[in-house]
């Protein structure tokens, strides 16, 4: 990568991470390019350079905040052992999505979702990930279900059971918690794929 190229990604990133704090502190429709530029410590021009508008640069936002996660849940899956490779991945998938920042990322949605509507289209228009086709490949051979689509989604439910009280303000898990929790919800999906 050129010296041009690196200073390229630099700002990138900079204005990713002011972007990330000010929409997740001031919310999407009270955040400002003229703000964002500031905090990222670059002119307004610029950050219309990199992002062209106020959406995209939310939509490039959530991405970021995806983007280290998702092959990391996929590892899990390779380990020999099925529970272990579930229990595994389950405790990855619940340290992200209950993370705090995932968490402020679902109240801005919730919050904004009347005055902005197409920040959760974005949200949505996101997903799926590789690792929805990851999941189903991993269940299809370790369990040979020709459609497993309901036993993920019931899976992960139970995973993100959690979410709701974290939305109100409760406490987050501790990482005890959360390994207690992937560990029983494993365990429930794995008792009923063994009982037919």
């Amino acid at each position: 990568m050129s010296k041009i190229e690196q200073n390229r990604e630099k700002k990138k990133q900079a204005i990713l991470t002011s972007a990330k704090t000010i929409f997740l502190s001031e919310g999407y429709t009270s955040a400002s390019m003229d703000n964002i530029a500031a905090d990222a410590q670059i002119t307004k021009q610029t950050l219309y350079r990199y992002f062209p508008s106020k959406l995209q640069l939310f939509q490039a936002t959530l991405l970021q905040l995806g983007e280290s996660y998702n092959c990391k849940y996929s590892e899990h899956l390779e380990v020999e052992s099925t529970r272990e490779a579930m229990i595994a991945f389950a405790i990855e998938f619940m340290t992200f999505h209950l993370s705090e920042e995932h968490i402020a990322t679902h109240r801005l949605l919730i919050a904004e979702a009347v005055q902005a509507p197409e920040l959760v289209k974005s949200f949505m228009d996101i997903g799926p990930d590789e690792t929805d086709s990851v999941l189903k490949k991993f269940f299809e051979e370790r369990f040979e279900l020709t459609q497993p689509n309901s036993k993920i989604d019931l899976w992960l439910g139970m995973l993100l059971a959690p979410r709701s009280s974290l939305l109100l303000g409760l406490p987050a898990l501790s990482k005890i918690q959360i390994v207690q929790h992937a560990t029983e919800a494993t365990d429930v999906i794995l008792a009923n794929m063994t009982k037919g």
